[in-house]
């Protein structure tokens, strides 16, 4: 064997290595990007076919043929559904049937008032709720600050000490109120002050649930959200609002699609990501003129524009 004829051999070799190192960074490279690449989970909230007054199975049906896989319903919903006759374990199983998991599910209790007997009464309707809710399912509940006035509002701590009782309920059942932020309520109406009582409850299991149209109701500043660990938040409610429509007079009729707005979704959605769990993203609309659209068509709609935006980033 000639001595150019190993030369030429040792050359391919080294090629070969080379090629095989380079493909192997490659492969490494790939995969480093795609656990850096922000995870989601596509929902629905009811709210957005709720003016079609489908009633609670069809709204699943209608969820499941639109593409969804998550739903967040509404209480009122399945509670019409349970005095009509149907049960928990057959809901269940049209849930199942349709491929969905029940993300989250809202409800309207005053466990924030201040009035005893109201609080008192509210804390125990959630409690119910919370034990049906189980049973089907259901990993999470909204608390909301329903029934807290404008005026005489509990302050943050007093909010937090609240928070923790309802907390400690979750515990129990083990579905997990999401303390909510309301951008026209008062001491709930930015992140700034959930983010508080929710840390000032102290309990571990503390969330807080976002929403685009609220963060810009209550002028939450996105420059400095990014102070908070986006893992204090598993739900971001998904909408748009218009141009020139000021955050004093804007209202929930006025929300529109993801994307078709003027929302800063792409920078929100970049600081609340995260790439080891995903953030579920739910479509929260309450547009009349939806509303008389067709409800698959809407539902349809609502996941090709999450998606879309999110394809962006």
């Amino acid at each position: 064997m000639s001595k150019s004829t190993i030369n030429r051999r040792k050359a391919l070799q080294l090629i070969g290595v080379s090629s095989g190192a380079a493909l192997a960074f490659r492969t490494e490279d790939a995969v480093a990007k795609s656990l850096k690449k922000p995870q989601f989970t596509f929902c629905l909230n009811m709210a957005t076919i709720r003016g079609h007054k489908l009633g609670f199975v069809k709204e699943l049906e209608t969820a499941s043929a639109a593409g969804f896989r998550s739903v967040e319903i509404w209480v009122d919903s399945l509670q019409e559904y349970l005095t009509g006759g149907g049960t928990i374990k057959e809901a269940k199983r049209h849930l199942d049937g349709l491929g969905l998991t029940v993300e989250d599910s809202i409800s309207f209790n005053e466990w924030i008032v201040d009035d005893k007997t109201a609080r008192k009464a509210g804390i125990e309707n959630m409690k119910r709720e919370m034990g049906v809710l189980a049973e089907l399912g259901c990993k999470r509940i909204a608390a909301t600050g329903k029934g807290s006035p404008d005026s005489g509002a509990p302050d943050l701590n007093t909010i937090a000490e609240r928070y923790r009782v309802v907390l400690e309920l979750g515990d129990k059942s083990g579905v997990v109120p999401q303390l909510e932020m309301w951008g026209f309520m008062k001491n709930v109406s930015n992140v700034s002050e959930v983010l508080y009582s929710a840390m000032q409850s102290g309990h571990p299991s503390a969330k807080i649930l976002l929403d685009i149209f609220h963060l810009y109701k209550g002028q939450t500043k996105l420059d400095t959200l990014h102070l908070m660990d986006p893992i204090t938040v598993d739900i971001l409610h998904m909408n748009d609002y218009p141009a020139n429509f000021p955050y004093q007079t804007i209202t929930d009729a006025d929300r529109i699609y993801p994307g078709d707005g003027v929302a800063p979704l792409k920078r929100t959605l970049q600081i609340l990501s995260r790439n080891n769990h995903p953030l579920v993203l739910s479509a929260e609309l309450f547009n009349k003129a939806y509303y008389q659209q067709d409800a698959l068509v809407v539902a349809k709609t609502a996941l090709n524009k999450m998606k879309a935006v999110v394809d962006q980033l």
